[in-house]
């Protein structure tokens, strides 16, 4: 007789352990991907009020310290309430920005009737760049590139410009609210922990995201500025129609990541070629460009970020590609800040650290300590974590 019981057999209590632990392992894997889904297309679907709340965060972040040491200073025995310093920030925000929406506004209509008169001789000049492999290449490129219909685009790019004074007004109220929520925001954050040493952790996680974002667009708006207008004095100096333009695009190309200077080369390169239909000049013309491009992009670029961003390089083009298919093209200039911001983040806690090793450039994320936000956690230490 068998001493073993039927019903506590491990051939019978294995499998059904197995079944239970598989069981529950899909249904977690199938939440998280319906989780990843819903989250995805709430991205899309109101990727017009995220992208202006990003960008009201990022200004309000660029400004916030300025207002902060504007409310410090005294005069004589009086200083400047909290409250008028964000006031009076904002009235210079809000000009700011409608100032320079209306600046960009009224220089679209000009750019994109000289960029459509210059298209129509483009594909004519293109071809022209393949006479070399036979008359039947070339004409075949001819054909190809005189079918895409360059207006549509322009009427497409014309009627985005267009939200950009809505956009503007957004930005604006968002910003406004963010500095009201900024007036109480440590007293709801010391409430909310119910522990000041806890709550002063996740103010210096706060501080360092700001730090390393304001540092970073900072940087590149220097970078970029420098770079936009020696290309645009280039062109000047070439005789091109567009040069101006050509500064500013590649101005603001260059927020986007190893891949918007290259794409600033290559339009120069093309408008210089459409325009003066001289293969030497414009040859000189890219050689410059790509000259500039790479000393700015390549040394003093990373001689003023230093060790502050440590970000991966995969990363970021990981980054520039999730976003840039979420958001569009600005997804493409937010990536790199959300990253930064996602990896400061994720080293404070240390069930997501290996998030933030994977992220970034040497292994070494922010060393900050992690905080358990959790009111109901023990508190953890800030000098080990334990």
């Amino acid at each position: 007789m068998n001493d073993l019981d039927p019903a506590t057999s491990p051939s019978r209590t294995e499998p059904t352990s197995r079944r239970r632990v598989d069981t529950g392992t899909v249904q977690a894997i199938a939440l998280v991907i319906i989780a990843c889904a819903v989250a995805g297309e709430v991205l899309v679907q109101s990727r017009f009020l995220l992208i202006n709340l990003v960008v009201a965060i990022i200004i309000f972040s660029l400004t916030s310290d300025v207002i902060n040491f504007i409310a410090r200073q005294r005069i004589g025995p009086l200083h400047i309430p909290n409250w008028l310093a964000s006031l009076g920030g904002l009235a210079i925000i809000s000009a700011s920005l409608l100032i320079l929406t209306s600046i960009l506004l009224s220089q679209v209509n000009p750019v994109l009737m000289t960029t459509l008169r210059i298209s129509e001789s483009a594909p004519a000049a293109i071809a022209s760049l393949f006479a070399w492999m036979g008359e039947e290449v070339e004409a075949s490129i001819l054909q190809s590139l005189g079918s895409i219909k360059v207006s549509g685009y322009l009427r497409t790019i014309a009627g985005q410009a267009g939200n950009l004074m809505s956009a503007t007004v957004i930005v604006i109220l968002f910003v406004g609210f963010l500095f009201v929520e900024r007036i109480w925001f440590g007293a709801k954050l010391d409430n909310m922990l119910r522990d000041p040493s806890r709550a002063q952790q996740v103010r210096r996680v706060i501080a360092s995201i700001m730090h390393n974002v304001n540092y970073y667009l900072l940087v590149k708006t220097s970078v970029g500025a420098v770079t936009g207008t020696l290309v645009g004095m280039v062109c000047v100096g070439f005789g091109l129609e567009l040069a101006v333009a050509l500064g500013v695009l590649t101005f603001v190309l260059n927020y986007i990541p190893s891949v918007g200077s290259i794409v600033a080369t290559l339009l120069v390169t093309l408008v210089a070629y459409v325009e003066l239909g001289d293969a030497g000049a414009t040859f000189a013309i890219f050689l410059i460009v790509a000259i500039l491009q790479f000393v700015i992009g390549n040394v003093i670029d990373p001689l003023l970020t230093g060790r502050t961003l440590r970000v991966s390089s995969f990363g970021i083009i990981l980054s520039l590609a999730f976003w840039g298919a979420v958001w569009g093209i600005p997804g493409m200039f937010l990536s790199v800040p959300i990253m930064v911001a996602g990896m400061i983040i994720c080293g404070q806690f240390e069930v997501l650290r290996p998030v933030a090793i994977l992220l970034s450039r040497e292994g070494l994320p922010d060393p900050e300590p992690y905080v358990d936000i959790d009111p109901a956690a023990p508190h953890r230490s800030a000098t080990n974590g334990k």
